[in-house]
Order: structure tokens, then sequence, then C-alpha cells
């Protein structure tokens, strides 16, 4: 994450508000997106969201001099993309899209912009190409990848504000502790278990977090908060279940002890009982 590449993101939240406005998705200004519709018309709400998604991938990822500049050669940046994505169709339901698999077989396989080649980078050969290679989140409720959305936004004003003038870094301490609060709780998340979809966008998240971090750190000496490394709840679940391993391993212990105390008394009293007899 980096400035050039927010201020795309910011951008596109400014011409395409990440709100409903009278119940409705509205262009401030659709002229940046008008060659990403049909016949420069978006006439479903889908196809503004789309366009939007378009504009996203071809600032971001269009050809090498993009993909050096704003992606840094790193296509975790497509997770940016698609929570945006998820969060502007979390807003309304549409008629036959109710998932991102759904948005991804009308809009993303078969389109001619999603399928053209990435100019100058041999790695990845298309938008499509670089969905593909994170396949999982077209399978991932878009209301869990929503949840990321206002931390990502915060996260990237912050990066636009202090890589533009690193003295900001002061101005950003309380949007800091804001983002490390929101950033707990997401944290805390049940969707968060060991190396789920869920985990690798909170480490993103994280990792460029830090990036923001260290640089304040080094620059003025500001301290912004540390981020949690694991989770509570996690922890908690581990050491009910070993407190419960214990528990079981005790039982057995006793339970073995009491039936070998019971057969040693038995035998005894058996023994007692014939020497009772003999005489």
């Amino acid at each position: 994450m980096n400035d050039q590449m927010c201020n795309k993101f910011f951008f596109v939240r400014t011409s395409f508000p990440d709100r409903l406005i009278e119940g409705e998705y509205k262009f401030n200004n659709s002229n940046h997106f008008k060659e990403y519709c049909d016949n420069e018309l978006c006439d479903k709400d889908v196809d503004k969201i789309n366009a939007g998604c378009l504009f996203l991938f071809d600032a971001i990822f269009m050809d090498s001099y993009s993909f050096r500049n704003y992606a840094k050669n790193n296509i975790n940046m497509v997770y940016y993309i698609i929570i945006w994505l998820s969060y502007m169709l979390s807003l309304k339901s549409h008629d036959n899209i109710n998932n991102l698999k759904e948005f991804y077989d009308q809009y993303i396989n078969n389109g001619d912009k999603y399928i053209k080649a990435i100019t100058g980078v041999s790695d990845y050969k298309s938008y499509k190409d670089l969905i593909d290679k994170k396949q999982e989140l077209m399978n991932m409720d878009m209301k869990i990848i929503s949840k990321f959305y206002y931390s990502f936004v915060l996260l990237c004003n912050m990066h636009t504000e202090i890589d533009a003038n690193i003295s900001n870094c002061s101005k950003y301490l309380e949007k800091a502790q804001e983002f490390a609060k929101k950033y707990d709780d997401l944290n805390e998340d049940y969707n968060n278990t060991k190396d789920s979809l869920y985990n690798k966008i909170l480490s993103t998240l994280s990792n460029d977090y830090n990036v923001l971090k260290d640089k304040c750190n080094a620059a003025q000496s500001i301290n912004f908060p540390s981020l949690p490394t694991f989770s509570r709840r996690s922890v908690i679940k581990h050491t009910l279940i070993s407190i419960a391993s214990i528990f079981v391993a005790v039982s057995t212990f006793l339970g073995i002890s009491y039936k070998y105390s019971l057969f040693g008394f038995r035998k005894r009293f058996q023994k007692h009982l014939r020497k009772r007899l003999k005489k």
C-alpha cells in the first residue's frame, strides 16, 4: 500500500460514493467510468460497480509502470479491490448477483476488459488471471469481506497523508489508535482462524500498517500502537482445551486408580474371609 495506490481509491470514492444517495448508487463524475460501460451506459447498479472495479484494476495493474509504482509488484493489492467491490455490492440487493462468485461468472469470467493482456508484465496475463490467483476470494461471503472496508479506508487515508508528508505522523496518531482498535475487533472475529483467507487479508492490512508505523517511528520517533499478533479468543480456546484435556486425563487416572484399589480391596477381603473359614 502507498499513497499513489490510495489516491486511486480516493478518486473512485469521490467520483462514485461508497454510500447510497436516496437509495441509489450515483456517479458524481461519470466521465472516467463511461469507457467501462457497455455503449458508455451503465444502466444497472451492478454495471456501475463493475465500471468502478475495472477502473481500479486499470489504475493499479494496467501495465508494468502501474504494476511497479501503484501495486509495488504486490498482487495482494487485489484484496483491496475486492474489499471495495464486496462493500459496494453489499449496500443493496441485486438481481442475479447474490455473491462474488455470481459477479465473477457474469462480469469477470468472459469480460473482454478483464481478459485483456497486462502490458509489459509476464507473470500475470490479465486482470482475470490476477483474480484467479486469489480465487478463494470469490467463495468468501461478501458481508465478511466487507468487514475490512472501514479499516482499509482509514489505513489508506493515513498512507495518503503521511507518504506525501512525513511530518503528518503526529497528526495521525489518533487515527492510528482508531485503526488499532478496529484491527483488534477484526482480529477477534470468529472467522479469523489459522491459514484462513480472512487471516491472510488481516495480515495484509497488518503488514501495510506496520510499514507506516516503522516509517513514523524512524522519522519522528512517534510510536503508533502495536497490533496484536494473536487472537485472545484463540488463546482462551486453547486454554480451555488444555484444561479439558487435563481434566479428562486426571479423571481417567483416578478412575483407573479407583478400579485397582477396589480390585485390591476385594482380593484382601477374599483372603481374609478364607482365613476365617479355615479357623
